[in-house]
């Protein structure tokens, strides 16, 4: 197996020692830094497979700097460290191959998702894309692309889409939906998920939003 180059970029030691730990079973050579580091460290090291991103702060911002960075170093892939606060806000960037964990994940949660990253060829499976109609689903990188376009969803969008698709022919109420794709930490309103629906009808077109249907009285289900 081929070395890889992965670059380590975080502002706080949270989850240095994890992953350094993770990356040294693997057959890769390391170079970690600050934010304030990661565009001079990229260009120096400029073969790099893989970047680390711990983001902290205002998260589109950061991606959005991250993914100018990553395609002009030549499409280099990222794996993005968030906390599970920022979900409902958060898309993956779209012009790099891109994934995510959430701040705490187990170690191997980490490891399969950097090895899905830094080994192109080995990541996918057929049974990691659905296609339904022009939009197919990539379930191992969350996106959705309509026409071979992508669909800027975002995570909380992407993941009731997801759910209901890979569910299809069952209703679900709203309480379960928050169960579900929310989680059990969730303590807003069942409302939300009315709101999520609406955007994701919206997203996807008149013709694939017929798939989303209401159930009156009782919430949502997904028809193929």
């Amino acid at each position: 197996m081929q070395r890889k180059q992965v670059l380590f970029i975080a502002d706080s030691l949270d989850n240095a020692h994890k992953f350094q730990q993770i990356l040294s079973a693997m057959d890769v050579d390391v170079s970690a830094g600050s934010s304030l580091q990661f565009k001079k460290l990229l260009s120096q090291k400029g073969d790099v497979d893989l970047v680390i991103l711990e983001v902290r702060g205002d998260v589109s911002a950061e991606l959005a700097n991250a993914e100018q960075l990553l395609v002009e170093a030549g499409g280099v892939n990222l794996l993005v460290i968030i906390d599970e606060s920022m979900l409902s806000e958060f898309r993956l960037p779209m012009q790099v191959k891109a994934d995510f964990v959430v701040r705490g994940a187990g170690s191997e949660e980490c490891s399969a998702r950097i090895r899905q990253l830094i080994w192109p060829g080995n990541e996918n499976s057929s049974s990691d894309f659905l296609t339904i109609d022009n939009m197919t689903l990539n379930l191992a990188t969350y996106q959705v692309h309509v026409n071979g376009e992508p669909l800027d969803l975002t995570y909380l969008e992407y993941a009731l889409l997801a759910f209901l698709v890979t569910h299809p022919g069952r209703t679900y109420s709203r309480d379960a939906l928050l169960r579900r794709v929310w989680g059990f930490d969730y303590y807003g309103g069942s409302r939300t998920v009315d709101v999520h629906v609406r955007r994701v009808r919206a997203k996807l077109g008149p013709e694939l939003a017929q798939h989303l249907e209401t159930v009156r009285g009782v919430g949502y289900l997904w028809s193929n």
